[in-house]
């Protein structure tokens, strides 16, 4: 039972992330995501996108919000913390980024273009 209790330590273990469960809002209140595993890892969806924001992103030359994902292959580096990819509809591009959430209904959103340069962060807060 020890030798199998040392081999069995021997090996990762892999753990499906904690999804924040949710539908989760940016500041401006123009898009709605909600997060869910995406494998092993975690990725954001937008659920919904006001008039406004879906006319923005056709103006930038996007197309339509519904059903993107925002938040891309996010892998939880330590609990509560996620690194991966961020879509950003603004400028049609996928930039690195991380989600970190700070309670129960906060989650800081931050977005780079560059190895940590011309970053950007939102607070999102729940919506149900």
């Amino acid at each position: 039972m020890m030798a199998a209790a040392t081999v069995l330590s021997m090996f990762p273990v892999v753990a499906t992330a904690a999804v924040p469960k949710g539908v989760w809002t940016n500041p401006k209140r123009s898009v709605r995501v909600a997060f869910l595993n995406c494998g092993r890892a975690m990725c954001g969806k937008i659920v919904w996108a006001s008039p406004q924001a879906e006319s923005d992103a056709r103006a930038n030359g996007g197309g339509p919000l519904l059903g993107i994902m925002l938040f891309r292959d996010l892998i939880e580096e330590e609990r509560g913390r996620w690194s991966g990819s961020v879509f950003v509809p603004d400028i049609g591009q996928t930039v690195s980024g991380t989600i970190e959430q700070i309670d129960a209904n906060t989650l800081v959103g931050e977005g780079c273009l560059a190895a940590g340069f011309a970053c950007k962060s939102q607070t999102w807060v729940r919506v149900r």
